[in-house]
C-alpha cells in the first residue's frame, strides 16, 4: 500500500549581508566638517539600525583625492571584496568614492562581476540595478570636471602669487613661512651652514648625512638624512635670498603627480626675496664643487677596466646584511691600486653605523669566495642565479651562501691586518647569529 507523507518547508533563516562602508575626506577644510571619526560612527549606527546588515569593516582614507585609484585603505576594502567578504559596500556620495570617471566604472564593474553591490547614499543609487551604470557615468563626469575646475582655480591662484614673487607654499628646512614669505629658524639655519662648509671641506653627500645621524640632528619634519636630502640643500637657491618659483608643475590633475619643469612652463626667478642664510659666493663655489665632482666621477666612470664594468651586475640583489637585514650595494672605494669595487650595505652607506655597523667587501674577494664554494674557474650572472639563492655578510668576515639546492656552505675572508685576531670560535659564532636572524626574518 503507498504512503505518502508530507515533508514540511524548512525555509532558510536569511543570511545576513555583509557590509562595508567607505569614508574619505581630501582636505584639512573637509576634515572639519566630515570628520572620519564622525563619519565612522555614523555608519556603525546606520548598519546597527538594520537587523538584515553586520558590518564588516569602515575603511576611511584621510587626505588622498578621489581623482587616484592608489588609495591604502580603499585598496584594502577591493581586496576584501575579492576574497568574498564583503556583499555591500555603502559610502555618502560618488565623489567619496571616486572623482574618477574611469577609475568609478572599471570599479563598479569589477565589484558588479563579484556580486557586489554598491549604494550611494546621496543619490540613492545602487550600483547593481538597471539603470545604475548610466546614471554613475553621468554623475562621475561631473564629479571628474568639478575637480579640474578646482585644480584649474588652483593653478590660476598659484600663478598669481608666481607674478607678485611669492612662494606657494612648501617647507624649506632653516626657514619657516610665515605668510608668504620666507623666515629664519636660527638652530636649524646653523645646521644648513655647516652643511656648506662640509661639502666645502671635502665630504660627500653620503658622509654629511651620516655625521648628522650620529649628531641626533633631524631633517625636515623630523626625518632622517639621506643623500639626497643634503643634495638637495646644496642646490637650493633659497639658501642665498633668492627664489626660483615653478621649479615643479602638475601635469594631470587626476593623478596629483608633480614634474619637474624643464623647460615646458616658464619659471620666475626672486631676487633678495628673504633673508639669506648663505653667502652668495660660497653658495657658487660649491656649485662648482659640485660641477668638479660630478666630472671627475664621469672621468672615473669612463677609465673604469672592463673586468670590473663586466662583474657589475654578477652580484646585484643577492647579497643580504647579517646585521640589519638590508642589502648590499656596489659601490666604488679609492684605493692606492686605483678606483676599486666593494660592495657594503645600502643602510650603513646612507646612515652610517647608527643604522648599522656591518662592514664593506671587496669584489675581488667577493668573485674569488664565490668561485671557491661553486668550484669554477670563470663566474657569470647565470652560473650565479642556479647555483644560489642568497649570500649573507655577518657582521665579521664570513659569507654564508644559501644554495638552490637547500644547503648551505660558509667561506671566510680577512682583511690581513686581522688575519691573527679572527678565531674559528668568533667564525662559527657570526655564521650561526647570521642564520639565525636570517631565519627569523623569513618567517615574519
Amino acid at each position: 500500500m503507498i504512503h505518502i507523507e508530507e515533508i514540511p518547508a524548512k525555509p532558510k533563516e536569511p543570511k545576513k549581508i555583509r557590509v562595508a562602508a567607505y569614508a574619505r575626506v581630501s582636505s584639512d577644510k573637509d576634515a572639519a566638517f566630515h570628520s572620519l571619526e564622525a563619519q565612522a560612527e555614523y555608519y556603525r549606527d546606520y548598519v546597527a539600525a538594520r537587523p538584515d546588515w553586520e558590518l564588516v569593516s569602515i575603511y576611511s582614507d584621510n587626505g588622498i583625492s578621489g581623482t587616484t585609484i592608489h588609495r591604502p585603505e580603499f585598496q584594502r576594502m577591493l581586496q576584501d571584496c575579492r576574497d568574498g567578504k564583503i556583499d555591500l559596500v555603502v559610502t555618502k556620495s560618488v565623489t567619496r568614492f571616486a572623482r574618477n570617471t574611469v577609475i568609478l566604472l572599471e570599479t563598479i564593474r569589477d565589484l558588479k562581476k563579484l556580486g557586489v553591490d554598491c549604494y550611494f547614499e546621496k543619490e540613492d543609487m545602487h550600483s547593481i540595478s538597471p539603470d545604475g551604470e548610466l546614471l554613475l557615468t553621468l554623475l562621475a563626469m561631473y564629479a571628474e570636471e568639478e575637480a579640474r575646475s578646482a585644480s584649474e582655480n588652483q593653478r590660476w591662484r598659484i600663478q598669481k602669487l608666481y607674478d607678485q614673487g611669492k612662494p606657494a607654499g612648501g617647507h624649506v628646512f632653516g626657514y619657516r613661512l610665515t605668510g608668504e614669505r620666507f623666515e629664519i629658524v636660527p638652530e636649524e639655519a646653523e645646521v644648513v651652514k655647516e652643511i656648506f662648509n662640509l661639502y666645502l671641506s671635502g665630504m660627500g653627500y653620503a658622509k654629511i648625512a651620516r655625521t648628522l645621524i650620529e649628531r641626533g640632528i633631524s631633517s625636515c619634519f623630523g626625518g632622517t638624512w639621506s643623500s639626497a636630502s643634503v643634495r638637495d640643500i646644496l642646490l637650493n637657491e633659497k639658501y642665498t635670498g633668492d627664489l626660483l618659483l615653478q621649479k615643479y608643475f602638475r601635469e594631470d590633475f587626476r593623478t596629483k603627480k608633480d614634474r619637474k619643469n624643464t623647460g615646458e612652463l616658464r619659471k620666475v626667478y626672486v631676487k633678495n626675496s628673504h633673508d639669506g642664510i648663505i653667502e652668495r659666493q660660497t653658495f657658487q663655489a660649491v656649485q662648482q664643487e659640485i660641477e668638479r665632482r660630478s666630472a671627475r666621477q664621469m672621468e672615473i666612470m669612463a677609465h673604469r677596466t672592463v673586468g670590473h664594468e663586466n662583474s657589475g651586475k654578477l652580484f646585484t640583489g643577492l647579497i643580504s646584511c647579517g646585521c640589519c637585514g638590508g642589502t648590499y650595494v656596489r659601490k666604488y672605494t679609492n684605493a692606492k691600486s686605483g678606483d676599486q669595487p666593494i660592495w657594503i650595505c645600502n643602510q650603513y652607506f646612507k646612515y652610517g653605523k647608527a643604522a648599522c655597523q656591518s662592514q664593506r667587501i671587496s669584489e675581488d674577494i667577493l668573485i674569488e669566495k664565490t668561485k671557491e664554494i661553486l668550484g669554477v674557474s670563470e663566474l657569470n650572472r647565470e652560473k650565479i642565479l642556479g647555483a644560489i639563492s642568497r649570500i649573507i655578510v655577518p657582521e665579521h668576515h664570513c659569507l654564508i651562501y644559501e644554495l638552490t639546492d637547500g644547503s648551505t656552505a660558509d667561506a671566510h675572508w680577512e682583511h690581513p691586518s686581522r688575519k691573527l685576531s679572527w678565531t674559528d670560535e668568533m667564525r662559527e659564532a657570526a655564521r650561526q647569529k647570521a642564520l639565525k636572524q636570517h631565519k627569523e626574518g623569513g618567517q615574519s
